[in-house]
C-alpha cells in the first residue's frame, strides 16, 4: 500500500472517530418530545410533590437539567416516573425511562452486572440511624437487640447486617418494600430504629408528627455516592448525562449562575467561554447546540445552587454542604474541565 493510500485511509479513519456515534436513547427522547425520568416516590429534598402536584427536588433539577440540554431550554418536557427501589432497575433495564435519578447508591455490582453506567455522583452520602429520643441512645453502637425498620432491595438493607455483624450485636429487621410504609412502620413504633441515607433520614424527621422527638445519632456506617444512571451501551446518552453532571459543577466553580448567565455570554474568560459555548464544538461533539449548557444554567442554575435550593441550609432539611462542597471549598465535588 503506498504512502498517499495510506494517508487517505489515516484521515478517513480520524474524520469517523470525529463523528458522534447516534444514540438511540436521545433520537428516542427527541422524537418522543419528552424524557422519562425515573425519581423517587417521595422524598422531600430529592423528589417529591407540592401541593399543586408538581414534582420538585435536587434529583428533579437533574431531570430539568438533562431535558434543558436535550430541548435547548425547554424544562419542562419531563415525563416523571415514581419509582420504588425495587421498581428502580427493571424500569431502565427494560426502557420504561430514559434516566434514573433517584438517590441510587453507586456500586461495582450495580456498574457492571445489571447493565448499567453512573454518570456521577450528584449528592454523597452515607447510611444512618434514627431513634426516638425517650431511647436515651447517644450511638448506634448502643442498639444491639434492636428491631431496625428498613427498606428491602437496598444497599441500605445489606449495610445494616454488616454493621451489626462487624460490632458483634444482635438486632430483628423489619424489611419492608416501600420507604413510605418503611417511615410509617417506625412512627407507629412497630421498630425501635429507622435506618437509610442520612439525607433520607432528615427527610424522614420534617414528616414525623413530632420531630424534636426523634434523634439521628452521629455514626455514618457506610458510602454512599449517589447519582443519575444510564443503561449501558448508549455510549452518547452516557456522554449527555454525564457531562451535564460536569457542566453544573463547572458552572459553580467558574460563579455562572442562573442570575448572571447572560453577562457570562460576553466573558473574557476562556474557561467561561467553552462552559457556554463561546469558543469549541463541545455541545455539537455531543449531539447538542454549543449553547447546551447556557440552557441548563437558565433553567436550573448550578450545582450550589440545585442544592442550596432543595437540601441546604436555609430549607426545612437544614443539610450543610460538607463532602458535597466544591473542592476548591475543602469538599469532594469535582469536574473534568470542558476543553
Amino acid at each position: 500500500m503506498n504512502n498517499s493510500i495510506k494517508a487517505l485511509l489515516g484521515s478517513a479513519v480520524i474524520a469517523l472517530l470525529a463523528v458522534p456515534a447516534s444514540g438511540a436513547t436521545f433520537d428516542d427522547v427527541k422524537s418522543r418530545d419528552a424524557l422519562r425520568c425515573g425519581v423517587n416516590t417521595g422524598l422531600p429534598g430529592f423528589a417529591s410533590q407540592n401541593d399543586q402536584g408538581e414534582w420538585q427536588g435536587l434529583d428533579v433539577d437533574y431531570c430539568k437539567a438533562v431535558a434543558a440540554a436535550v430541548f435547548e431550554g425547554d424544562a419542562s418536557k419531563v415525563e416523571y416516573s415514581p419509582l420504588s427501589a425495587v421498581q428502580r432497575f427493571p424500569a431502565l433495564q427494560n426502557n420504561e425511562v430514559d434516566l434514573l435519578a433517584r438517590n441510587t447508591t453507586w456500586t461495582m455490582n450495580r456498574d457492571t452486572a445489571l447493565g448499567l453506567n453512573f454518570a456521577g455522583v450528584n449528592y454523597y452520602d452515607g447510611q444512618g440511624f434514627m431513634v426516638r429520643e425517650d431511647l436515651n441512645v447517644t450511638s448506634a453502637l448502643q442498639l444491639s437487640g434492636a428491631t431496625v425498620c428498613v427498606q428491602s432491595g437496598t444497599t441500605t438493607e445489606l449495610n445494616l447486617t454488616d454493621y451489626f455483624r462487624a460490632n458483634n450485636m444482635e438486632f430483628n429487621p423489619v424489611v419492608i418494600e416501600s420507604q413510605s410504609d418503611v417511615n410509617a412502620a417506625y412512627e407507629q413504633g412497630r421498630c425501635d430504629v429507622l435506618t437509610t441515607d442520612a439525607s433520607g433520614l432528615y427527610a424522614t424527621r420534617l414528616e414525623l408528627a413530632n420531630p424534636e422527638e426523634h434523634v439521628i445519632l452521629p455514626e455514618i456506617i457506610s458510602k454512599e455516592p449517589l447519582g443519575p444512571v444510564v443503561r449501558q451501551g448508549d455510549e452518547q446518552w452516557f456522554d449527555i448525562v454525564k457531562w451535564v453532571h460536569f457542566g453544573l459543577l463547572n458552572a459553580e466553580e467558574l460563579g455562572v449562575t442562573q442570575d448572571n448567565i447572560d453577562e457570562m455570554l460576553d466573558s473574557d474568560n476562556p474557561n467561561i467561554r467553552r462552559l457556554v459555548g463561546a469558543e469549541g464544538s463541545f455541545g455539537q461533539d455531543i449531539g447538542l447546540t454549543n449553547d447546551w449548557m447556557v440552557h441548563v444554567i437558565r433553567a436550573v442554575g448550578n450545582y450550589g445552587e440545585i442544592f442550596e435550593r432543595n437540601v441546604g441550609p436555609d430549607t426545612p432539611l437544614r443539610i450543610q454542604r460538607g463532602m458535597n462542597e466544591l473542592w476548591t471549598k475543602g469538599g469532594i465535588q469535582y469536574a473534568p474541565p470542558i476543553r
